[in-house]
């Protein structure tokens, strides 16, 4: 059992903040991470920097060109993580595209990863129907293969997308690219609650999450939330990482505390 099977074991609604590798600085993001696990973040989402990220809002292309001209590439992101591991246990996730890994090599992606200390992946551009490699390759290195759902996903889907996720599903609240929305689609209650019924299997909703009030109304609908925009948007704008890791960590302390009941 990997450390994100052991957590939806804990009965616990999971808040999962999301930053890109290697943003602000590259040997910055391991002293992120452990900071949000220290907030109250239950998993954390690593984003692959990658050139044409197409799910991606601006706030993230942002981040993602800024890691690639500092460098970054896979290599060093599995350095981070193997950084991350030396203090502490929260399950971690890398974000990416389906091309890098392709031109990594699957099979050399997943050992790494898994050496590394990685727990899980998403994918967003790889739908289950086309990821039957892919998920062999991770059962065999006890990663976490999760796949997206949509609003937009026709309902004879959502079975098989959720079934397919290893240990829990992505489920987009808008249709559209990653970012801050002031409010939740009126048609995402109904959405999520199709979506309860047509599987057992948890779920977190993501794309648009930014505040504690949203984290509140998502708790009797979902198994948690993933906070991404708002997170880089602190780093964009305060120059100081610290001062921004800072501000960070005050809004992961509040929305974990209104996923939990304590905020």
């Amino acid at each position: 059992m990997n450390r994100i099977a052991a957590f939806w074991k804990k009965g616990k609604k999971a808040l999962v903040p999301f930053i890109t590798a290697g943003f602000p600085k590259r040997d910055f993001t391991p002293e992120i991470v452990w900071g949000l696990a220290d907030s109250g973040a239950d998993m954390v989402e690593l984003g692959i920097p990658f050139s044409d990220p197409l799910a991606d809002g601006p706030t993230i292309q942002a981040s993602s060109k800024i890691a690639l001209q500092g460098g970054v590439r896979l290599a060093d992101i599995f350095r981070m993580t193997e950084t991350i591991r030396k203090k502490g246990e929260i399950p971690l996730l890398l974000m990416g595209y389906y091309n890098p890994l392709l031109t990594y090599g699957l099979e050399e992606f997943a050992q790494d990863a898994s050496r590394s200390g990685v727990d899980g992946l998403i994918v967003p551009d790889l739908p289950p129907e086309e990821g039957e490699e892919l998920s062999k390759i991770c059962r065999k290195q006890s990663l976490s293969l999760v796949y997206l759902i949509a609003p937009t996903t026709p309902a004879s889907r959502i079975t098989k997308i959720a079934d397919s996720s290893s240990d829990f599903s992505y489920c987009v609240s808008v249709t559209g690219v990653t970012g801050e929305r002031k409010n939740l689609s009126t048609e995402l209650k109904d959405f999520l609650l199709s979506l309860r019924m047509k599987t057992k299997k948890p779920f977190v909703v993501g794309f648009g999450i930014s505040t504690s009030q949203q984290a509140r109304q998502l708790v009797p609908l979902s198994d948690g939330v993933v906070v991404g925009s708002a997170l880089i948007k602190l780093f964009l704008k305060e120059k100081n990482e610290k001062a921004a890791l800072r501000e960070a960590c005050s809004l992961v302390s509040q929305m974990a505390g209104s996923l939990n009941g304590t905020g």
